[in-house]
């Protein structure tokens, strides 16, 4: 199937089928935890579809997970250790967006391996066991180069953003 097309049948309904409230509300208690064990900021983002105009570019889905790192300003920590989990439903995707306090700590590889991680929790129709591990895995990374500090505050919201 075209991918375009993907997008276009996906329904908005989804997104609540997948993650009801009782999951949304177990992802931000995943994220208050895990954020108590470094010093670093973990945000979580789930979008049913892009729209047609965004699905012209070939990695349309990282485009837009850069994009909401800017919106939701997660660049904007103090320690610039903030991460953005994304998934986009209609693409099957999952994509992680780390801060420039990563650069040089955090290799790809090991972003990716949570981003299979999640997606093999998803195949099996376990999507909050796969936003909680997903958010475990990251929390681990932050760990190893973020412990927490005296002086950390929470300086992003916890609970996941929702679009469409």
């Amino acid at each position: 199937m075209h991918p375009a097309l993907g997008h276009l049948l996906t329904p908005r309904w989804l997104l609540h089928r997948r993650f009801p409230p009782a999951s949304l509300a177990a992802i931000t208690a995943a994220i208050e935890a895990a954020e108590r064990q470094h010093g670093g900021e973990i945000r979580f983002a789930i979008e049913t579809c892009l729209n047609l105009a965004d699905l012209r570019h070939p990695d349309a889905g990282r485009r837009r997970a850069l994009e909401l790192f800017s919106q939701l300003r997660i660049w904007d920590t103090a320690g610039n250790n903030g991460v953005l989990i994304y998934v986009l439903l209609a693409g099957h995707s999952i994509h992680i967006v780390a801060d420039r306090g990563f650069t040089g700590r955090v290799s790809a590889g090991e972003w990716a391996a949570v981003c299979r991680l999640m997606e093999a929790k998803f195949h099996e129709g376990r999507f909050e066991a796969g936003a909680v591990a997903g958010v475990a895995a990251v929390s681990a990374l932050i760990g190893r180069h973020f412990p927490p500090g005296a002086g950390d505050r929470n300086e992003l919201p916890d609970a996941p953003v929702i679009i469409g």
